[in-house]
């Protein structure tokens, strides 16, 4: 545990709001600082932590990163809502904690220009979000979890309660994307089945990313977490249970892992990914001690750290600890980027880093539930 603290520390005390150590894609591509979903997982990570641990260090790292962005009008450094970007909505969900921890009104206008977003958000034929302007009609797996968890946390604090919304997107993604046979969600689906990805019939991608898979578990876990209506809970919890069943049945026996593209086991240029791997792990233990998944899946994502720990955690020649494994990005799409095709060869094809938060906060989550774990163990 001291090795992952002292990881943490490296990962705080080498980032800058402007030029954070863990947004490898951002350092990588020469962007400039704007808010943006991967500084938003990492910095809830953070705030998880601080809540287990009770130390102050990372929450306040926590306000003086957002900080920097919003602004006291609640007006955001980098962000537009014109480009209807549902990824620039996950660092919201951030907000509400430190709202109710500074009380700065400035964080409540930012939740509610982000929301604003949301409620002009175009829609599918199906109802469902577009996840991007770029993509129109378009579901990505991921957007459930870069939205839905923000909409959730509104409704529950400023919307009255009412998730039927969020409740019928996800009930959507189960009904359109969920493989019957292979019991496994796609990345993408497209409403219209005009892009060039998307099969004609189904409007489905071609296969099974797991990072998409994570990132729809991490969501169906927090948004349970936080809901209040037992209606609502339970028909997200069946879908919770199903994909969980699903999913698990892919772990590799040895680690716990699971590959990047989650049925292809080890057919060439396949490997065992760390984010996506990171996030089931993460929505096994949490879904476990939530008890609404069964006792066994904590045991299997904590297996699943101790795996990711064992074979991609690990020291560099200066004794500084590095996390590796990761997935720097993967879409599908737009039109003239045709090599996003959604097929097993492009997944297999997308860079592999070490250190980006979309590996590294999950890790960092993952972490937050084993300790939660031994505390309750010792009582």
């Amino acid at each position: 545990m001291n090795e992952i603290d002292r990881y943490i520390f490296r990962l705080t005390a080498a980032s800058s709001p402007d030029r954070p150590f863990w947004n490898r894609e951002s350092i990588m591509q020469g962007k400039s600082a704007k808010w943006n979903y991967i500084d938003g997982c990492m910095i809830t990570a953070l705030l998880d932590l601080a809540e287990i641990t009770g130390k102050n260090e990372y929450s306040d790292f926590a306000e003086e990163f957002i900080d920097y962005y919003v602004r006291e009008d609640g007006s955001i450094l980098g962000y537009n809502q014109e480009e209807f970007n549902l990824d620039s909505i996950n660092e919201g969900r951030v907000l509400f904690d430190l709202y109710k921890m500074t009380g700065k009104e400035k964080y409540k206008k930012a939740i509610f220009l982000l929301h604003e977003q949301l409620v002009k958000q175009p829609r599918t034929a199906t109802g469902n979000f577009w996840h991007k302007r770029i993509y129109p009609d378009q579901v990505w797996l991921d957007g459930i979890y870069m939205a839905q968890v923000f909409a959730t946390r509104f409704a529950r604090e400023y919307g009255g309660g009412d998730y039927s919304d969020i409740v019928a997107q996800i009930t959507n993604v189960r009904k359109y994307m969920f493989d019957e046979k292979k019991c496994l969600l796609y990345h993408g689906f497209d409403c219209s089945r005009k892009a060039f990805w998307a099969d004609k019939e189904t409007g489905c991608s071609a296969s099974f990313w797991l990072r998409a898979i994570g990132w729809f578990t991490v969501a169906l876990a927090d948004i349970i977490g936080y809901m209040d209506s037992e209606k609502d809970r339970e028909v997200l919890i069946g879908i919770f249970r199903e994909v969980i069943d699903g999913v698990a049945q892919y772990a590799d026996p040895e680690t716990g892992m699971y590959y990047q593209v989650v049925d292809c086991g080890d057919r060439k240029g396949n490997y065992l990914e760390t984010s996506g791997s990171c996030m089931i792990s993460y929505a096994m233990m949490k879904g476990a001690r939530l008890g609404v998944l069964d006792g066994k899946y904590a045991v299997l994502g904590r297996k699943t750290f101790d795996g990711i720990c064992g074979k991609y955690f690990s020291v560099d020649i200066d004794g500084a600890f590095e996390l590796g494994g990761i997935c720097l990005m993967a879409g599908l799409g737009p039109e003239d980027n045709k090599q996003r095709d959604g097929s097993y060869e492009y997944y297999i094809s997308e860079p592999i880093v070490e250190n980006d938060a979309k590996g590294a906060a999950p890790f960092v989550l993952c972490y937050t539930e084993v300790m939660r774990m031994i505390k309750e163990d010792k009582r």
